[in-house]
């Protein structure tokens, strides 16, 4: 007997998370590029969970759903998190501004890294939240098309201004308003990650690399290009080469884009499609010039006196990781002030020189710079208002329009 399960996956799309899981984001370490599939099986199997009967019959809820705040008689906070995403000192053991947190409000942080890809973890929560049940969690961070999932659902809680003076005076302009979350009434950056064109300048040997089309045209770089596995991320770039908004765009444009990016493949333009594995064909030279996510290109630059990055005058596509409170938390307002702390520069900043993504808060330069003047002076990490002006998202899709175009990609990849 099937059950009811709100906003099911279809297939298409749990093969989209297959790949994310094997070769995406999710595979890499949001900081060494060492992360691997830790609890890999678990997480394979918690996706054939996702598209088969599911969870007993629930309703969904309109809007958040309070608990009882115990805030102010339980100094506490649950914080679930990714690994290796948050500052840690010299013996691995300690977190220093979840400790400054702590030390100036009283409040005791229990850190979890129990998030490992994005699917696994609404496996986790989705019982709980769809029977109306407390999760256990004060505070979850999840990517963008998942946090846009949620306030769908109703399953996460409306947040209060009054409690996150920093968070509203200081998030940057360019995560302000996504058309999932207009406001930002129920989630804030934890950080952003961006989509770029990285390349490797031997390998070039001399050859000009200046937008998209370059890759997609110059027969010099025949074979030795790199395309994303990630939907969003080589369509949205591809969208916005061919001068269509990644945020506005109908079905006949992303046909269009799927069919651009097709003729290159036909011709062997690209030699093949990536997770983040594209780091060691780059660095090898096996790939003249790629598709490439700025956290990794943070750390290759350093590595490698060869790699480079570009921002093509069409722009370039920026995802975020964003912090949300989840029906029935317990402990609402001590989340909310664990949200508001980060978003005081000097917080952000020890925070920001330690994963070096890119950093969602206004005034955060001069304190990073006494931390690492590299970093505050790294775009990557601190766009400045020219690359933030070319940042594009990807708009949010329905359920039906995930499935469709997440098919003909993965046709497209050979997926």
């Amino acid at each position: 007997m099937e059950q009811f399960e709100p906003d099911r996956l279809s297939p298409a799309q749990v093969a989209a998370m297959r790949r994310s899981l094997r070769n995406g984001r999710a595979s890499l370490s949001r900081r060494s590029l060492l992360r691997g599939s830790a609890g890999g099986a678990l997480a394979v199997g918690g996706l054939g969970a996702l598209s088969a009967c599911g969870i007993p019959a629930a309703g969904k809820t309109e809007g958040g759903q309070s608990s009882d705040d115990l805030s102010a008689k339980e100094k506490s906070v649950n914080f679930s998190n990714w690994t290796e995403y948050m500052d840690v000192d010299e013996s691995g053991k300690h977190h220093p501004t979840l400790d400054q947190f702590a030390e100036r409000t009283g409040i005791k942080v229990k850190y979890t890294e129990d998030i490992n890809d994005n699917v696994e973890f609404f496996g986790k929560i989705k019982p709980q939240l769809a029977a109306g049940q407390d999760t256990g969690r004060d505070l979850i961070c999840v990517t963008d098309w998942l946090a846009a999932r949620l306030i769908r659902l109703g399953w996460v809680q409306k947040l209060d201004p009054a409690n996150l003076p920093h968070a509203y005076a200081n998030l940057s302009s360019q995560f302000r308003s996504p058309d999932w979350d207009p406001g930002r009434a129920y989630s804030y950056v934890w950080q952003g990650i961006s989509t770029v064109i990285a390349y490797n300048k031997k390998a070039l040997d001399g050859v000009e690399v200046r937008t998209l089309s370059d890759l997609l045209d110059n027969p010099k770089l025949k074979g030795r290009v790199g395309f994303l596995s990630e939907m969003r991320d080589s369509i949205g770039m591809t969208l916005l080469d061919m001068g269509k908004d990644p945020g506005t765009f109908t079905a006949d444009d992303f046909d269009a884009a799927v069919a651009r990016i097709q003729k290159s493949v036909d011709k062997g333009q690209i030699r093949r499609f990536t997770g983040n594995d594209y780091t060691s064909d780059l660095t090898s030279g096996d790939f003249a010039a790629c598709i490439a996510w700025a956290g990794d290109v943070v750390q290759l630059k350093a590595d490698s006196p060869d790699i480079d990055f570009l921002i093509p005058d069409s722009g370039y596509m920026t995802s975020t990781d964003n912090l949300m409170v989840p029906n029935k938390a317990r402990h609402k307002t001590n989340a909310e002030r664990l949200i508001d702390f980060y978003y005081e520069p000097k917080a952000a900043a020890e925070l920001a020189a330690y994963i070096n993504y890119v950093c969602p808060v206004d005034g955060v330069k001069d304190e990073l710079a006494k931390i690492d003047e590299d970093a505050a002076n790294n775009p990557l990490i601190i766009p400045d208002k020219a690359m933030a002006a070319k940042s594009r998202a990807f708009r949010s899709l329905s359920s039906k329009e995930e499935t469709e175009f997440e098919t003909k990609f993965a046709k497209l990849t050979g997926a």
